[in-house]
This record gives C-alpha cells, sequence and structure tokens, in this order.
C-alpha cells in the first residue's frame, strides 16, 4: 500500500469527511426533531395520525435507503411537472436529495425507538405525575419524554452509527463522501487498497468518536441505574463487663 499517494490527496479524503459528517449531522439533527411529535403520535395512538405514520414508517424501514435515495433522485427528474416546480432548484443537485433521503430514513428510524421508549416508561412514574397534579402536556414535557430520552440512548446511539455507515450511498450519485474520495483515488492512480483502506479507517475514527459521546452520555443520564456501594456495617463497641 502506498501511504505517499494517500497523503498527497489528503485534501480530497478531507472534502469526502467533510460532505459525509455535514450529511450526517444535519439528517440526526433534523430527524431527531421530527421523531418526537411522530413517536408521541405513534405512542398515544393518535386515530388520525397514527395510521399514516405507520405507513411512513413502513415503508422507510422496509425499503432499503439505496432504493430510497434513487426514487428521489433519478426517479422525480422523470416527472416534468418536478422539473417545472420551485423544488427542481434542490432536487436537481445531489447533496440535497442524499440529504432528504437520509432525513426521511433517519427519521422513520429513530419515530421507532423513540415510541419504545415511551411506551416503556414506568406506570408509577405516569401516576405520580398525574398525583402532583401535571396537565398531559406537562406529563410528556417534564416526565415522559426525559425518561424515555435516556431509556433511548443506547438504540439512538446504534441508529447514529448505522446513519454514518449508511451514508456511502450518497457516492453513487457523485456526491463526494469518505467512499467517494477512495473510489475516485483508486479510479485515477489505478490502485486497489489505498483508497478502500483509508476510507475504511476514516469511518473507523468516526465511529469511534461516536461512541465516545454515547458513552460519556450514557455514564451521564444513566448514573442512576449503576449499583452504589454500601457502607460497611459498623460494629458495636464491645461493652464492659459489669
Amino acid at each position: 500500500m502506498d501511504l505517499a499517494l494517500v497523503f498527497e490527496n489528503w485534501d480530497f479524503f478531507l472534502t469526502g469527511v467533510i460532505n459525509t459528517v455535514l450529511l450526517v449531522a444535519i439528517a440526526l439533527a433534523i430527524g431527531f426533531v421530527l421523531s418526537v411529535p411522530l413517536s408521541l403520535a405513534r405512542a398515544y395512538r393518535h386515530p388520525v395520525w397514527n395510521p399514516i405514520v405507520w405507513a411512513y414508517t413502513y415503508f422507510f424501514r422496509g425499503t432499503p435507503l439505496l432504493v430510497q435515495l434513487y426514487l428521489l433522485y433519478y426517479g422525480l427528474s422523470q416527472f416534468e411537472a418536478v422539473r417545472d416546480s420551485v423544488f427542481w432548484v434542490v432536487l436537481k443537485d445531489a447533496w440535497w436529495c442524499a440529504l432528504i433521503a437520509f432525513v426521511l430514513n433517519t427519521t422513520a428510524y429513530t419515530t421507532e425507538i423513540f415510541r419504545g421508549a415511551i411506551e416503556a416508561t414506568p406506570w408509577g412514574e405516569v401516576e405520580a405525575a398525574k398525583a402532583a397534579g401535571m396537565a398531559p402536556w406537562t406529563r410528556v414535557r417534564r416526565i415522559i419524554m426525559p425518561s424515555a430520552l435516556r431509556r433511548a440512548l443506547p438504540a439512538y446511539g446504534n441508529e447514529v452509527i448505522f446513519m454514518l455507515h449508511g451514508s456511502v450511498v450518497a457516492s453513487t450519485i457523485t456526491v463526494i463522501d469518505i467512499l467517494g474520495a477512495g473510489r475516485v483515488v483508486n479510479a485515477k492512480y489505478y490502485v486497489t487498497w489505498e483508497g478502500f483502506i483509508s476510507a475504511a479507517v476514516l469511518y473507523g475514527v468516526l465511529v469511534f468518536g461516536i461512541t465516545r459521546i454515547f458513552k460519556a452520555l450514557e455514564r451521564r443520564y444513566h448514573a442512576h441505574l449503576r449499583p452504589r456501594e454500601t457502607a460497611p456495617a459498623k460494629t458495636p463497641a464491645p461493652q464492659p463487663a459489669a
């Protein structure tokens, strides 16, 4: 493996890292915000929104991200109405299509993660909030959602990593992400290992950073679940003999 070739193209790999981090971070942030109300609609079985959200999550969790991206980038461009609309300014750009596909995909997964966490809220916490006189939305804001988000941390950490891994599909529609940079380097210099191994190392570094962040969050917000050491019982002092 020619490391000199990799270092000569460091700026190209840097562009790939920036694109990957931006796409994943923005998609996760938007998906997080959207998934909170959608998960509440699912958890509380809203008569109107629950079936709509269920159908949405079923489609985007049941089909591959690559297919969703192709339908958005290649499929919509086949319709003249789309090309003539104001949305074409965004939909004709590969980067924005990748971002929209990532947002729709991660929102579906995150919605189901949060729904499960909300439904797993101990009933005693809800009853205590009712006994304290909290209104329904106050209970959701102060008791149910904070408790659910703490429980969802491990599963959501996995979703963040899966979203990072899934972002490699952006390179199939000409976006220069980490894998795209590796492919271009391999094709430019007619090599096999340099680009892909460099991409694998960069993904590994990013995953390591993500796992450290979520470990720190779990240590902080799950501190009350860790076993506590009990102080040793004190031996009573011997009583003097009568």
